[in-house]
């Protein structure tokens, strides 16, 4: 099946696929808001989490203050979004509770995406750590209490 015409100037996929879902394949149309930002996870099926960096503006200090948005976005088999990517996604009609946005678009990677991951999930184990020990002071406490 041929990758037909979604109205937004955008590369085509090359990969065909049978997604109803998908704006290029099947019968998705798209409208409104249009962004671009990073997948910063892809554990659902079919389904990519995609955050961008929004500014705010606070008047009273004149200043503004950087603020994330996590959307969940439909992703098509043919575009295939990884976690790490840069990718452009279309608001479209709603797919289910959560999912309004479709992903149209694979731009780049994301730079340090592993390194940034991998912090995460070292601070978490820290945590988990500091937790353990903690739980062990206690019982050592309650144990002398005894």
């Amino acid at each position: 099946m041929k990758a037909k015409n979604i109205g937004v100037e955008v590369k085509k996929p090359k990969e065909d696929c049978k997604d109803r879902l998908c704006p290029f394949h099947g019968f998705t149309k798209l409208r409104g808001r249009t962004f671009v930002g990073d997948v910063i996870s892809t554990k659902m099926q079919k389904t990519a989490t995609v955050q961008f960096e929004r500014r705010r503006d606070i008047p009273k200090y004149e200043r503004y203050e950087k603020r994330k948005t996590r959307i969940k976005a439909h992703n098509p088999d043919c575009i295939g979004a990884k976690d790490g990517d840069i990718v452009k996604i279309m608001e479209t009609k709603p797919i289910s509770k959560t999912k309004n946005f479709v992903v149209i678009e694979k731009i780049g990677q994301v730079k340090g995406f592993k390194g940034r991951m991998e912090a995460l999930e070292e601070g978490k184990v820290k945590e988990v750590e500091k937790e353990e020990k903690v739980e062990e002071k206690t019982e050592a406490k309650e144990e002398v209490e005894k």
